[in-house]
């Protein structure tokens, strides 16, 4: 609102005041970027996490076999690999590793170092919730479920220390662009088996001064709801062609307190700005609104082992209650009306089957036992971040008008928000998802049985059969069909909500150079300058 952003204007401007160097202007001449990153990351370990948070650390520490474009999502630099090829049906990939490839403290990175990482984070033992981005590898997934033992079978080895080999269950034109996700980067050997064995969860290994990667940046200094900063790393095979000395991020949960310190001058971009701000920004400080496209949907997850939204009735009902379009006009500003889980990408677009219909809501809810909400249990909502009240209060008013049913709101930390949700100890869960590369499966593929970012309790045989004949469907356009059937199962029993589609709304300021509009916000840091 205009008079909330005023008083952030004033304080800010008072901050300024009483300084003769502002922080950002202190970092401008060190060459060091800051960065708003919305909360503390669980780990920096790249096989144990799942969030947006993690990946902007984790992404200057590591780099993957191709690297990120700086203004194209679609672009595939080299990274770790110089080069690879595949075969005609696209099932085996060989990538050729840089000879001047280094982990950061100076150990040669060879292809040894991805076998052995791959093996990490398929073993059972160490319960990787991300492992199923793994799955395209062939024998991936029954090794990693127990059904073999013999990692040798599985479809990733080393011809030499240089060259890497993939093996793949089905033909994967994308790979190139999935080995730029933070799953499938290297980690290293020779650090981890110091701190424990291979599948030991969250040891020293990742924490400052032990952690090594292979990146643009090495980890500094790790200060507990402060601070991570990263410095320049020598041993990268680029460093002549890294600008920033280093990059500092800060946990900064509230987005109001992060805008303040945006106009402090405390930050050079923040993660987020508040709906409610943007159109004050707009106003009085367009040069500093970013307002992009991005490649995700904020939903509601449901527990569906919880009686009551164990009903598809029931869940349909939730569903049917929302107003979408009120809600990103008036909550979520910027944000798109959801239709489907997916939002449109190339080829691709889901039947638009998410529609206000509060009178079918309750008659959908009297239908499966709770009419006019009698009897109906009382649950409560997860959320972990205060921008995720508002839209949580207006889903609160929307289900008791149309539905006469009370639910409560649950606020908690971001590491124990996820583990909430991975322990399937919560009712309802206010979240969101964004894609990590340009294809719907990276959407659909969460939903199955076991993905360890599905945390809904429901699965769905047809739906399993369906992602398996468009795996296996050579033709582009009828691989997409057999898709858009698949999401029509999932919107049928919606375990989850599709409330909005994402879009981008941050501040960022211009001595930031470098830095351009991504679909998948994964901007390269070793591309970016300060150029005051």
């Amino acid at each position: 609102m205009p008079r909330r952003f005023l008083f952030l204007a004033a304080a800010a401007l008072a901050l300024v005041s009483c300084s003769r160097e502002t922080q950002v202007e202190r970092a401008n001449r060190e060459g060091i970027l800051i960065l708003g990153n919305s909360g503390e990351p669980k780990s920096l370990d790249p096989q144990l996490v799942t969030g947006v948070i993690e990946s902007k650390i984790i992404n200057s520490l590591m780099e993957g076999l191709v690297a990120d474009d700086p203004e194209n999502d679609d672009g595939l630099p080299p990274g770790a690999a110089a080069s690879w090829e595949h075969n005609d049906d696209l099932t085996e990939w060989t990538f050729h590793l840089r000879p001047e490839g280094r982990w950061s403290d100076g150990v040669p990175l060879t292809a040894s170092d991805y076998v052995f990482s791959f093996h990490r984070m398929l073993h059972p033992d160490l319960i990787a919730p991300y492992v199923e981005m793994l799955y395209f590898i062939e024998n991936a997934e029954a090794f990693n479920k127990g059904e073999i033992s013999d990692f040798s079978k599985v479809g990733v080895w080393a011809d030499d220390d240089l060259t890497l080999r993939f093996k793949l269950r089905e033909p994967v034109p994308f790979l190139p662009s999935l080995t730029r996700h933070y799953t499938w980067f290297a980690v290293p050997r020779h650090v981890i088996l110091q701190h424990g064995k291979m599948t030991d969860r969250f040891t020293d290994w990742s924490e400052p001064p032990n952690m090594v990667g292979n990146g643009p940046f090495r980890l500094k200094s790790w200060k507990f709801h402060d601070s991570i900063e990263v410095e320049k790393n020598p041993h990268y095979w680029g460093a002549d062609q890294v600008a920033l000395n280093g990059i500092r991020f800060l946990p900064i949960e509230n987005p109001y307190t992060e805008a303040r310190a945006f106009f402090s001058g405390q930050l050079h971009s923040s993660y987020t700005l508040p709906p409610d701000l943007i159109d004050s920004v707009r106003k009085k400080s367009p040069k500093y609104l970013r307002q992009e496209p991005y490649v995700g949907t904020v939903f509601v997850r449901l527990n569906t082992t919880r009686k009551g939204l164990d009903d598809p009735r029931v869940r349909r009902a939730l569903g049917l209650a929302i107003d979408r379009a009120a809600l990103t006009e008036y909550v979520l500003e910027g944000y798109f009306p959801a239709t489907s889980l997916t939002p449109k990408m190339g080829q691709y677009e889901p039947d638009p089957v998410l529609r206000f219909d509060p009178e079918e809501a309750r008659r959908l809810l009297a239908e499966a036992g709770y009419p006019d909400g009698k009897g109906f249990p009382r649950f409560s909502v997860l959320i972990s971040r205060p921008a995720a009240r508002a839209s949580t209060e207006a889903l609160q008013a929307m289900w008791r008008e149309h539905l006469n049913i009370i639910v409560d709101i649950q606020n908690k930390d971001w590491g124990s928000y996820i583990s909430a949700q991975q322990s399937l100890d919560f009712d309802i869960a206010s979240a969101g998802w964004i894609g990590d590369y340009l294809d719907p499966t990276t959407f659909l593929n969460l939903w199955t049985q076991g993905n360890g970012n599905n945390n809904t309790g429901w699965s769905n045989p047809e739906f399993e059969n369906l992602l398996d004949q468009a795996a296996h469907e050579s033709d582009a356009a009828q691989r997409l069909e057999i898709l858009r059937k698949a999401e029509s199962v999932v919107m049928a029993e919606q375990p989850i909500l599709p409330v909005a589609y994402y879009s981008r709304n941050y501040l960022l300021r211009p001595e930031v150079k470098g830095w351009h509009p991504l679909l998948l916000d994964n901007h390269p840091f070793k591309t970016l300058r300060l150029d005051p």
